[in-house]
């Protein structure tokens, strides 16, 4: 296992924007910075790739982040792949992969591991319409904490607050504790100070507008600072907004007539001249890129005239596709040797006047001058000391199910263990074995037929990989006839056991004693106790424990959690039930969750009393006395464990409350009726019963298992083996 599976992952920020053109990009650039500043090392990612936005070309986003501070990180996955799986409603793959990404931005910074990943969301457009929908997953994703971006447009404040409120909705509202609060851009009216049109010193007063507040207060009352917070208000400043003459070039797809300082004079404003140059020179101020007919010599000279006279004009964009003839460009060369860039197009002025207003607004990848100025100055209008003071008191860890499922697949990889199928020509197991030995996810080890497995292979549209290993059952039993016999002195004779070892599951579970496989994984066709029978006989429990219990780990929508016992045991005793919680909490926190313990009964605290009541508040007791590290609590009510509010009202001091992440019922009744209920009537899908106290990996499947089931539990069961060995 490598270092970056055993550190804390990352917190995570996702910017999520109301609208298109609000500045997304900025405001992410522009927190990474201003985090920096608080000695917190923030990385950045883009998930997703969005063409009608970012034109040809490398990633905007991505490109800004690396060349404007520094980072690395990974390149989005590209729109046409995206849609590709949303059309085949793949949509828990399409997280899965933006969870591997995330993983790469934390680990892109090598020993720099970075405090935050700041995500950029999705900005919706008629095409792309789900961007809603995907931001929302994203956020569960990841774990992320939401910090809407929207346009400062101040003429309708309850317009606004309308805004905020409507988009935090995906989000659990503006009150949850994932939404923090909201970043304005380009808000309007300016400051005196923001009037300058010099790029040089761009800040302003770097509090936030205590007057903007109040007045969106009064149509939000959330945004009162508490959970939801107006984070930045940043000040609308032309000369941030101001493209190169360069850009304005490749924007009409310009020719130059003359260069100059196309690259670095920059265009504050046009002015379209059609009347004579006598009537236009107004036009002729510093940073106005003049548009005129290019028939209009007068226009021209007096361009030129200005320009020697000491006025840096941006420019001088020509149209109709008219070129001044070489006369007039003599008279004109000392102007064009002050790096006056002079452009022509084949559109007429109006039309041309129309693309220049429709210019998107995007700082471009090469402009590293204006990135660098808008990052700063969005950094300085953000609210450092109340980031500082929020993050500082965390939030709660909350493992999602895409990423607990790519954690699944990059541990197991990373573990290379060989697991025996014994159910080797089973249709699911033989596909779920090919999937697994494709993606390195474990050397499995097929029992059965050879031409049974290929006519199944067959049958499905499956290639059989040449490394995997098929073996057929009866070519091997009567190796395993003495061991046994030894393993179960007393128990079994050598007739007995060759009867017992044609169960192919039998048979699979002495190659895992005789530490020729690592793992077993069954129950596609079997029951649970023909599973875990021999396990039992043959295995026997670890030194630490004295018994074998399971979990199932439920993926809910927010979270993954783990439910335990809901397959084995039918009705333990106090010290058995707490042997379960910290083989539970053990479990959990092996695959990532943060185990915070809920011992489940119908009573919450000291409410309740009775034999059942008893029995779990003596399990708890036990299970501390055991694991003084362990943070549990009980007896808890199902409501009072999972449930934020139910908890701070039933249990306000518990530690536990209300952010449960492993459930351990008091029985088997309990717990297998509460999973099944989950399970089926919320759509939850659960991977396991995965079992624990054995001295070797033997995991149960459901005989309704999904081939993706047997992928994860294939994969579970090489993770436990490589941390038991």
């Amino acid at each position: 296992m490598n270092a970056s599976a055993t550190r804390p992952a990352p917190r995570t920020l996702l910017l999520v924007p109301t609208g298109t053109g609000v500045g997304l990009t900025s405001a992410c650039l522009g927190l990474i910075r201003a985090l920096d500043t608080l000695g917190l090392k923030a990385g950045f990612l883009r998930p997703f790739r969005q063409d009608e936005f970012n034109g040809p070309g490398p990633d905007r986003s991505t490109a800004l982040a690396r060349t404007t501070l520094g980072l690395t990180p990974p390149e989005p996955l590209s729109q046409a792949h995206l849609e590709r799986l949303l059309r085949d409603a793949r949509i828990a793959d399409l997280m899965e992969e933006a969870v591997a990404r995330h993983t790469q931005a934390a680990d892109s910074e090598n020993d720099d591991h970075p405090d935050l990943i700041v995500v950029e969301g999705l900005v919706a457009s008629p095409r792309s319409s789900y961007a809603g929908q995907l931001n929302a997953e994203l956020a569960r994703a990841l774990d992320a904490r939401v910090i809407l971006v929207a346009d400062g447009d101040l003429e309708n404040p309850r317009q606004l607050a309308e805004q905020l409120d409507l988009h935090a909705q995906p989000f659990d509202g503006v009150r949850s504790a994932r939404t923090l609060g909201c970043i304005l851009m380009r808000v309007r009216p300016l400051p005196a100070a923001a009037s300058s049109p010099s790029l040089a010193a761009p800040e302003l007063a770097a509090n936030c507008n205590g007057e903007l507040a109040d007045t969106l207060r009064e149509y939000l009352p959330a945004l009162d600072g508490q959970q939801f917070r107006l984070i930045g208000a940043v000040p609308w400043h032309d000369a941030l907004s101001a493209p190169r003459v360069l850009d304005v070039a490749r924007a009409l797809d310009a020719r130059f007539l003359h260069e100059g300082d196309a690259a670095t004079r920059r265009v504050m404003g046009t002015s379209l001249c059609a009347r004579s140059a006598s009537r236009a020179l107004h036009a002729f101020k510093p940073g106005r890129l003049v548009v005129s007919p290019g028939d209009r010599d007068d226009i021209l000279l007096a361009a030129a005239l200005s320009t020697m006279n000491g006025t840096p004009l941006a420019g001088i964009l020509l149209t109709h596709g008219d070129r001044p003839s070489e006369s007039m460009v003599d008279i004109c060369r000392p102007a064009l040797r002050t790096g006056l860039p002079v452009l022509s197009v084949d559109s007429d002025s109006f039309d041309t006047a129309k693309r220049l207003d429709r210019m998107a607004n995007d700082i471009p990848i090469d402009d590293a001058e204006r990135a660098e100025q808008v990052t700063r100055f969005v950094s300085s209008h953000l609210d450092l000391h109340w980031l500082k003071e929020t993050l500082s008191r965390g939030y709660p860890r909350r493992l999602s199910p895409a990423a607990f499922r790519h954690q699944l697949v990059l541990l197991a990889q990373q573990a290379d263990r060989r697991i025996v199928l014994p159910e080797g020509s089973e249709p699911r197991t033989v596909e779920a074995a090919v999937i697994c030995q494709q993606r390195g996810i474990a050397r499995c080890v097929l029992l059965g037929r050879r031409e049974e497995i290929e006519d199944v292979a067959r049958q499905r549209g499956i290639t059989l990989p040449e490394t995997l290993e098929i073996i057929d059952p009866d070519s091997i039993r009567a190796h395993y006839v003495a061991p046994m016999v030894e393993r179960r002195a007393g128990k079994v004779n050598a007739l007995t056991a060759e009867a017992q070892l044609q169960d192919n599951v039998v048979l699979g579970t002495m190659m895992l004693s005789e530490d020729e496989v690592d793992g077993l994984v069954s129950g596609a066709v079997h029951t649970t106790a023909n599973t875990v029978r021999p396990a039992f006989q043959l295995i026997k429990t670890a030194p630490d424990y004295r018994q074998v219990s399971s979990i199932f780990f439920m993926l809910l929508p927010e979270q993954v959690v783990v439910y335990g016992d809901c397959a084995v045991n039918p009705d333990p005793d106090a010290a058995a039930l707490a042997e379960i919680a910290i083989q539970s909490a053990r479990s959990a926190a092996a695959f990532g969750i943060e185990p915070r313990v809920a011992m489940i009964s119908y009573s919450t605290g000291a409410s309740g009393s009775g034999a059942d009541v008893e029995k779990v508040r003596q399990a708890t007791h036990l299970a501390r006395e055991r694991s003084p590290e362990l943070c549990i609590d009980g007896p808890l009510q199902y409501d009072a464990a999972a449930i934020e509010s139910v908890g701070r009202q039933k249990a306000p001091d518990s530690p536990v409350a209300g952010r449960a992440t492993v459930f351990v019922f008091p029985d088997l009744n309990t717990g297998n009726t509460t999973y099944k209920a989950v399970q089926r009537s919320a759509h939850v899908v659960s991977v396991g019963p995965m079992l624990q106290g054995l001295n070797k990996p033997v995991n149960d499947l459901s005989r309704g298992a999904l081939v993706d089931d047997i992928v994860y539990t294939i994969a579970l069961t090489a993770i436990q083996a490589a941390q038991a060995g």
